[in-house]
């Protein structure tokens, strides 16, 4: 069969995108992006907040359109969307010929040939004891590469619905991990991202004495030029740690740690485990180990209970912590969540609004940043050139793939995709930097 497939959502989901599409290839059948004249079209899906629901059922309508136009086969849906409403897809979605759940992306062959046959398979593994060790087909740039270190949750967090989705806190084996990325490096990597719903907490429930700090030890070992973090929480960021990311130079001082709000209340009912002090000095602790580092985090406007108090101290804080990476989201209302059943629920305008004037506020904190990058000499990855800018394009250290911003510069030779140039800042646009070429 002639496969597409299509990924939605976070990098963790497109790592299980890529081992199903290593699945496939290696039962004899052939791999596309394209949807339009498939046999099947493997959608794997998001399902986290409101707007992921609403961009996952969008493209199974887009898919469903295909299908009526007999420009596409079937369509079989995975991942979080249908582990999480599996009864409603299968009764009011007509569009979809098959379902699997987070815990069966290792069915995705089994499911083909049901489909083949005409049936309509449905899938549901158990969520806590998942396959993620096997081979991947990678997606992402030639020089990129994600190296997925745990699967699920176990932090409980207040608003969020992932461990109903993903399951329990699994590490995998460092062995696995390291034999990825050596075949990761093998190929030719050069930016290796560690990812998980939260990287801090690897190797606690193996009970083997792996932890974060020997695995990035290791992968050090290997010849990435870059290692990039994401996702550290705040309390499990100890000093030993911060040491060995401050002493290895392959780890990037970017480092992406979701803070969620700063009001001490309104973290105690998010059922997080730090306070507004015990942040306050982990940033001040990472700056003075690493006078360079770029700290990127996420917020939420409008948990219940955020009043025009507490928005306004996170208003502050921001100011003064000066954080030059944020994803600022809008509180979303998940049913089977803690914070859900809250009273004071924020109405939608109110909360609306304060993620606009927090947009507002943070991009001139990385206004402020990319103000002080004038003049400097920045070491940047080439992502290629870029027609729309008539320049090249890139990120240095303090940008990860898709959430931050870029370089555009100029060079008197071609520049191949992938390769490491030093570029003088020259000038700032939108929230980028623009540069030369430092020959």
């Amino acid at each position: 069969m002639k496969v597409a497939f299509i990924s939605l959502g976070c990098a963790k989901n497109l790592v299980n995108t890529e081992q199903m599409m290593a699945l496939v290839r290696d039962a004899g059948h052939t791999i596309t992006a394209e949807p339009d004249g498939a046999d099947v079209a493997v959608l794997n899906t998001c399902g986290f907040i409101d707007s992921a629901k609403s961009e996952a059922i969008d493209n199974i309508l887009e898919l469903g359109a295909l299908k009526k136009e007999g420009r596409l086969g079937k369509l079989l849906v995975a991942g979080c969307l249908s582990q999480r409403y599996q009864d409603e897809i299968l009764t009011e979605m007509p569009e979809v010929d098959g379902i699997m759940g987070t815990g069966s992306y290792t069915d995705v062959v089994p499911a083909l040939e049901a489909l083949a046959s005409g049936d309509h398979p449905r899938y549901f593994g158990d969520i806590q004891h998942t396959d993620e060790d096997g081979e991947r087909i990678v997606t992402t740039p030639d020089y990129t590469a994600y190296l997925k270190i745990a699967e699920g949750c176990s932090n409980g967090c207040a608003f969020c619905i992932i461990p109903k989705l993903r399951g329990r806190y699994r590490s995998r084996t460092m062995d696995s991990l390291l034999s990825e990325a050596k075949l990761l490096a093998d190929r030719g990597v050069k930016e290796l991202i560690v990812i998980a719903q939260d990287i801090t907490r690897y190797g606690e429930d193996l009970k083997d004495g792996s932890n974060l700090e020997t695995l990035l030890k290791e992968l050090c070992k290997l010849p990435f030029h870059w290692i990039r973090l994401h996702y550290l929480y705040p309390e499990a960021v100890t000093d030993s740690l911060i040491a060995t990311i401050a002493s290895q130079p392959k780890i990037l001082h970017y480092l992406d740690i979701p803070i969620q709000h700063c009001n001490d209340r309104i973290l105690s009912a998010m059922r997080r485990r730090t306070n507004k002090a015990q942040l306050t000095e982990l940033f001040a602790k990472l700056r003075a180990a690493m006078p360079d580092v770029v700290i990127r985090t996420s917020i939420i406007c409008g948990l219940p209970g955020e009043g025009a108090e507490e928005f306004e101290e996170l208003c502050d804080f921001l100011r003064e912590a000066k954080l030059q990476r944020a994803g600022i989201f809008q509180y979303s209302r998940e049913e089977g969540t803690l914070a859900a059943a809250m009273e004071d629920q924020v109405d939608d305008e109110t909360a609306k609004r304060r993620v606009e004037l927090l947009v507002d506020l943070q991009s001139r904190v990385m206004d402020g940043y990319n103000e002080d990058r004038l003049g400097s000499v920045m070491e940047v990855l080439c992502e290629g050139f870029d027609a729309s800018a008539g320049c090249y394009a890139g990120r240095t250290y303090a940008d990860s793939v898709d959430v931050d911003g870029k370089v555009f510069f100029t060079a008197a030779g071609v520049i191949p995709a992938g390769t490491f140039v030093n570029v003088r800042i020259t000038g700032t646009s939108d929230g980028d930097l623009t540069g030369e070429i430092e020959e």
